[in-house]
Protein backbone atom coordinates (compact mmCIF):
# COMPACT_ATOMS: atom_id res chain seq x y z
CA UNK A 1 0.00 0.00 0.00
CA UNK A 2 2.83 2.40 0.91
CA UNK A 3 4.64 1.56 -2.36
CA UNK A 4 1.46 2.17 -4.39
CA UNK A 5 1.02 5.50 -2.61
CA UNK A 6 4.61 6.57 -3.46
CA UNK A 7 4.34 5.45 -7.12
CA UNK A 8 0.96 7.17 -7.73
CA UNK A 9 1.97 10.47 -6.07
CA UNK A 10 5.37 10.43 -7.82
CA UNK A 11 3.68 9.83 -11.20
CA UNK A 12 1.27 12.76 -10.64
CA UNK A 13 4.20 14.99 -9.68
CA UNK A 14 6.29 13.83 -12.66
CA UNK A 15 3.56 14.34 -15.30
CA UNK A 16 2.51 17.71 -13.87
CA UNK A 17 6.10 18.99 -13.59
CA UNK A 18 7.05 17.80 -17.10
CA UNK A 19 4.13 19.74 -18.56
CA UNK A 20 4.99 22.65 -16.23
CA UNK A 21 8.50 22.96 -17.64
CA UNK A 22 7.30 22.48 -21.22
CA UNK A 23 4.43 25.00 -21.11
CA UNK A 24 5.65 27.59 -18.60
CA UNK A 25 2.91 26.96 -16.04
CA UNK A 26 3.45 25.97 -12.41
CA UNK A 27 1.60 22.72 -13.08
CA UNK A 28 -1.23 23.20 -10.55
CA UNK A 29 -3.80 23.39 -13.34
CA UNK A 30 -2.95 19.73 -14.04
CA UNK A 31 -1.93 18.51 -10.58
CA UNK A 32 -4.95 19.90 -8.69
CA UNK A 33 -7.51 17.63 -10.44
CA UNK A 34 -5.02 14.71 -10.60
CA UNK A 35 -4.46 14.81 -6.82
CA UNK A 36 -8.19 15.17 -6.25
CA UNK A 37 -9.34 12.31 -8.52
CA UNK A 38 -6.50 9.77 -9.11
CA UNK A 39 -5.46 8.59 -5.56
CA UNK A 40 -9.05 7.50 -4.66
CA UNK A 41 -9.13 5.33 -7.84
CA UNK A 42 -6.28 3.27 -6.35
CA UNK A 43 -7.97 3.19 -2.94
CA UNK A 44 -4.94 4.76 -1.24
CA UNK A 45 -6.11 8.19 -0.03
CA UNK A 46 -8.73 10.85 -0.72
CA UNK A 47 -7.21 14.31 -0.23
CA UNK A 48 -9.47 17.21 0.73
CA UNK A 49 -9.50 20.34 -1.46
CA UNK A 50 -7.49 22.15 1.23
CA UNK A 51 -4.84 19.38 1.33
CA UNK A 52 -4.61 19.33 -2.47
CA UNK A 53 -4.13 23.11 -2.57
CA UNK A 54 -1.44 22.89 0.15
CA UNK A 55 0.50 20.09 -1.57
CA UNK A 56 0.22 21.92 -4.93
CA UNK A 57 1.56 25.17 -3.46
CA UNK A 58 4.72 23.55 -2.05
CA UNK A 59 5.35 21.43 -5.13
CA UNK A 60 4.94 24.33 -7.58
CA UNK A 61 7.60 26.25 -5.64
CA UNK A 62 10.19 23.60 -6.51
CA UNK A 63 8.92 22.78 -10.03
CA UNK A 64 9.19 26.45 -11.05
CA UNK A 65 12.76 26.76 -9.65
CA UNK A 66 13.82 23.83 -11.83
CA UNK A 67 12.11 25.33 -14.89
CA UNK A 68 13.60 28.82 -14.45
CA UNK A 69 17.09 27.34 -14.01
CA UNK A 70 16.74 25.54 -17.35
CA UNK A 71 15.66 28.81 -19.07
CA UNK A 72 18.31 31.04 -17.43
CA UNK A 73 20.30 31.38 -20.70
CA UNK A 74 19.02 32.64 -24.07
CA UNK A 75 17.54 36.01 -23.08
CA UNK A 76 14.01 34.64 -22.55
CA UNK A 77 13.64 35.99 -18.99
CA UNK A 78 12.20 39.53 -19.07
CA UNK A 79 13.48 41.21 -15.87
CA UNK A 80 10.99 44.12 -15.96
CA UNK A 81 8.03 41.73 -16.26
CA UNK A 82 9.42 39.66 -13.39
CA UNK A 83 9.78 42.76 -11.15
CA UNK A 84 6.35 44.32 -11.90
CA UNK A 85 4.26 41.13 -12.05
CA UNK A 86 6.32 39.19 -9.50
CA UNK A 87 6.00 41.83 -6.77
CA UNK A 88 2.24 42.19 -7.28
CA UNK A 89 1.55 38.45 -7.48
CA UNK A 90 3.54 37.79 -4.27
CA UNK A 91 1.29 40.17 -2.30
CA UNK A 92 -1.84 38.68 -3.90
CA UNK A 93 -0.84 35.06 -3.29
CA UNK A 94 -0.10 35.75 0.40
CA UNK A 95 -3.58 37.27 0.81
CA UNK A 96 -5.31 34.46 -1.14
CA UNK A 97 -3.51 31.51 0.46
CA UNK A 98 -3.96 32.82 4.02
CA UNK A 99 -7.63 33.63 3.39
CA UNK A 100 -8.30 30.21 1.84
CA UNK A 101 -8.31 28.54 5.26
CA UNK A 102 -11.55 30.44 5.99
CA UNK A 103 -13.30 29.03 2.89
CA UNK A 104 -15.20 25.73 2.52
CA UNK A 105 -14.05 22.79 0.32
CA UNK A 106 -16.80 23.56 -2.19
CA UNK A 107 -15.77 27.22 -2.49
CA UNK A 108 -12.10 26.26 -3.08
CA UNK A 109 -13.19 23.89 -5.89
CA UNK A 110 -15.52 26.51 -7.41
CA UNK A 111 -12.71 29.11 -7.42
CA UNK A 112 -10.47 26.59 -9.19
CA UNK A 113 -13.23 25.81 -11.72
CA UNK A 114 -13.70 29.53 -12.50
CA UNK A 115 -9.93 30.01 -12.93
CA UNK A 116 -9.65 27.04 -15.30
CA UNK A 117 -12.63 28.25 -17.34
CA UNK A 118 -11.23 31.80 -17.70
CA UNK A 119 -7.79 30.46 -18.65
CA UNK A 120 -9.30 28.07 -21.23
CA UNK A 121 -11.31 30.86 -22.91
CA UNK A 122 -8.23 33.13 -22.99
CA UNK A 123 -6.07 30.44 -24.58
CA UNK A 124 -8.49 30.22 -27.55
CA UNK A 125 -8.57 34.01 -28.17
CA UNK A 126 -6.62 34.84 -31.37
CA UNK A 127 -3.24 36.39 -30.57
CA UNK A 128 -1.18 39.05 -32.33
CA UNK A 129 1.83 37.56 -34.06
CA UNK A 130 4.64 38.85 -31.84
CA UNK A 131 6.85 35.75 -31.87
CA UNK A 132 9.07 37.26 -34.57
CA UNK A 133 9.79 40.36 -32.46
CA UNK A 134 13.43 40.72 -31.20
CA UNK A 135 13.45 39.89 -27.46
CA UNK A 136 15.22 43.15 -26.53
CA UNK A 137 12.41 45.21 -28.15
CA UNK A 138 9.54 43.73 -26.10
CA UNK A 139 7.48 46.39 -24.23
CA UNK A 140 4.32 46.14 -22.09
CA UNK A 141 1.83 48.22 -20.04
CA UNK A 142 3.44 48.19 -16.57
CA UNK A 143 0.46 49.33 -14.38
CA UNK A 144 -1.88 46.89 -16.18
CA UNK A 145 0.64 44.04 -15.74
CA UNK A 146 0.91 44.74 -11.99
CA UNK A 147 -2.90 44.97 -11.45
CA UNK A 148 -3.56 41.73 -13.37
CA UNK A 149 -0.79 39.95 -11.44
CA UNK A 150 -2.26 41.08 -8.09
CA UNK A 151 -5.70 39.68 -9.01
CA UNK A 152 -4.17 36.43 -10.31
CA UNK A 153 -2.16 36.13 -7.07
CA UNK A 154 -5.25 36.42 -4.83
CA UNK A 155 -7.43 33.91 -6.68
CA UNK A 156 -4.64 31.43 -7.42
CA UNK A 157 -3.40 31.62 -3.81
CA UNK A 158 -6.79 30.27 -2.71
CA UNK A 159 -6.36 27.02 -4.69
CA UNK A 160 -2.61 26.66 -4.03
CA UNK A 161 -1.72 27.39 -7.64
CA UNK A 162 0.96 29.91 -8.48
CA UNK A 163 -1.18 31.33 -11.30
CA UNK A 164 1.06 30.26 -14.18
CA UNK A 165 -1.90 28.86 -16.10
CA UNK A 166 -3.52 32.33 -15.96
CA UNK A 167 -0.29 34.29 -16.43
CA UNK A 168 0.51 32.55 -19.72
CA UNK A 169 -2.76 33.51 -21.53
CA UNK A 170 -2.65 37.03 -19.97
CA UNK A 171 0.92 37.61 -21.16
CA UNK A 172 0.13 36.25 -24.63
CA UNK A 173 -3.25 37.91 -25.26
CA UNK A 174 -3.30 41.08 -23.12
CA UNK A 175 0.38 42.10 -22.80
CA UNK A 176 1.44 40.66 -26.22
CA UNK A 177 4.65 38.97 -25.04
CA UNK A 178 6.32 36.45 -27.44
CA UNK A 179 5.53 32.80 -26.61
CA UNK A 180 8.99 31.58 -25.51
CA UNK A 181 9.59 34.71 -23.40
CA UNK A 182 6.12 34.20 -21.89
CA UNK A 183 6.91 30.57 -20.98
CA UNK A 184 10.30 31.38 -19.38
CA UNK A 185 9.21 34.60 -17.61
CA UNK A 186 5.93 33.14 -16.31
CA UNK A 187 7.93 30.35 -14.63
CA UNK A 188 9.98 33.00 -12.78
CA UNK A 189 6.81 34.91 -11.75
CA UNK A 190 5.19 31.60 -10.79
CA UNK A 191 8.15 30.87 -8.50
CA UNK A 192 7.71 34.24 -6.73
CA UNK A 193 3.94 33.66 -6.44
CA UNK A 194 4.42 30.16 -5.02
CA UNK A 195 6.56 31.59 -2.18
CA UNK A 196 3.50 33.55 -1.01
CA UNK A 197 1.12 30.62 -1.54
CA UNK A 198 3.43 28.20 0.33
CA UNK A 199 3.86 30.52 3.33
CA UNK A 200 0.08 31.01 3.60
CA UNK A 201 -0.64 27.28 3.34
CA UNK A 202 2.07 26.34 5.87
CA UNK A 203 0.94 28.95 8.41
CA UNK A 204 -2.68 27.75 8.18
CA UNK A 205 -1.71 24.03 8.38
CA UNK A 206 -2.99 23.00 4.93
CA UNK A 207 0.12 21.00 3.87
CA UNK A 208 0.40 17.18 3.97
CA UNK A 209 4.19 16.78 4.05
CA UNK A 210 4.79 13.23 2.74
CA UNK A 211 3.04 13.62 -0.65
CA UNK A 212 4.51 17.14 -0.94
CA UNK A 213 8.08 15.76 -0.55
CA UNK A 214 7.42 12.93 -3.07
CA UNK A 215 6.13 15.45 -5.62
CA UNK A 216 9.07 17.80 -5.02
CA UNK A 217 11.50 14.98 -5.88
CA UNK A 218 9.49 14.24 -9.04
CA UNK A 219 9.50 17.91 -10.04
CA UNK A 220 13.30 18.22 -9.87
CA UNK A 221 13.59 15.34 -12.35
CA UNK A 222 10.67 16.18 -14.66
CA UNK A 223 10.60 20.01 -14.95
CA UNK A 224 14.05 20.36 -16.65
CA UNK A 225 13.13 17.53 -19.06
CA UNK A 226 9.90 19.35 -19.96
CA UNK A 227 11.82 22.59 -20.49
CA UNK A 228 14.19 20.88 -22.97
CA UNK A 229 11.21 19.57 -24.97
CA UNK A 230 9.45 22.97 -24.83
CA UNK A 231 12.47 24.79 -26.28
CA UNK A 232 12.36 22.58 -29.39
CA UNK A 233 8.59 22.51 -30.02
CA UNK A 234 6.64 24.81 -32.35
CA UNK A 235 5.08 27.65 -30.27
CA UNK A 236 1.61 27.14 -31.83
CA UNK A 237 1.68 23.46 -30.78
CA UNK A 238 2.66 24.50 -27.23
CA UNK A 239 -0.26 26.96 -27.03
CA UNK A 240 -2.70 24.36 -28.42
CA UNK A 241 -1.60 21.66 -25.91
CA UNK A 242 -2.03 24.09 -23.00
CA UNK A 243 -5.45 25.26 -24.24
CA UNK A 244 -6.80 21.70 -24.60
CA UNK A 245 -5.45 20.67 -21.20
CA UNK A 246 -6.96 23.66 -19.39
CA UNK A 247 -10.32 23.29 -21.17
CA UNK A 248 -10.67 19.55 -20.41
CA UNK A 249 -9.76 20.14 -16.74
CA UNK A 250 -12.36 22.92 -16.44
CA UNK A 251 -15.10 20.74 -17.99
CA UNK A 252 -14.35 17.78 -15.68
CA UNK A 253 -14.38 19.91 -12.53
CA UNK A 254 -17.59 21.76 -13.43
CA UNK A 255 -19.36 18.45 -14.12
CA UNK A 256 -18.42 17.39 -10.57
CA UNK A 257 -19.38 20.73 -8.98
CA UNK A 258 -22.77 20.84 -10.72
Amino acid sequence: MVLTFIIVIFAIGFIGSFLSGMLGVGGSIIKYPMLLYIPPLFGIVAFTAHEVSGISAIQVLFASIAGVWAYRKGGYLNKQLIIYMGGAILIGSLIGSYGSSLLSEQVVNVVYGILALVAAVMMFIPKKLVDDMPLNEVTFNKPLAAILALVVGIVSGIVGAAGGFLLVPIMLTVLHIPTRMTIATSLAITFISSIGSSIGKLITGQVDYLPAIIMIIASFIAAPLGTKVGKKMNTKILQFILAIMIASTAIKLWIDIL
